[in-house]
């Protein structure tokens, strides 16, 4: 199915010249003179690069053949990530280049939706949101403002700023699309 310029729109995920792209920005530009066009930001599934892209009016690209399974994650082998399809338990490898910055929101155990492009495996995608143990953050001391914020190392990897109250142990919800803390887990 062909997708059209005025169809276009932020997360959409698109094919162009055989490889599969999802729309991370996009801006609609009508200038004075000539006809509007579409100024997008797109990042490759398959390699991670982000490039930009204009498509004018009578631009038409593809809907991809992508599809999601939900897979849990089992644990990093030193080369890959190793995940297992919780239907048929069949055990899928995938590259760090492949998971990217979904490696430092997951643990072991944790499910994913795997996504597949022409039924192979391309990338991972987290939860939009995950509870993470603290694991390594400075100590609080007298003082400290109410409104100021100490970075902190999750059971993951991933380092998110916190606020000072919060202490090693402590579980906290955070937000994977953009790294940021939401609130301490009760």
């Amino acid at each position: 199915m062909a997708i059209s310029m005025s169809e276009l729109k932020k997360g959409l995920k698109i094919q162009l010249d055989g490889i599969p792209y999802k729309i991370t920005e996009y801006q609609h530009v009508k200038p004075g003179k000539g006809a509007a066009f579409v100024r997008c930001k797109i990042k490759s599934f398959l390699n991670g690069k982000v490039i930009e892209k204009t498509f004018h009016a009578g631009d038409k690209c593809e809907t991809p053949n992508l599809e999601q399974k939900n897979m849990q994650y089992l644990y990093d082998d030193g080369e890959m990530l190793q995940f297992m399809d919780t239907e048929n338990y069949e055990q899928i490898g995938l590259v760090h280049d492949q998971v990217g910055d979904a490696q430092n929101w997951i643990i072991d155990g944790m499910s994913v939706d795997m996504m597949f492009f022409n039924e192979k495996p391309i990338t991972v995608e987290p939860p939009m949101t995950v509870e993470l143990k603290i694991i390594d953050t400075p100590p609080n001391f007298k003082g400290d403002s109410q409104g100021g914020k100490k970075p902190a190392t999750l059971e993951s990897g991933a380092v998110v700023q916190i606020p000072f109250h919060l202490v090693e142990g402590d579980v906290i919800k955070c937000d994977t699309r953009t790294g940021e803390y939401l609130e301490k887990v009760k």
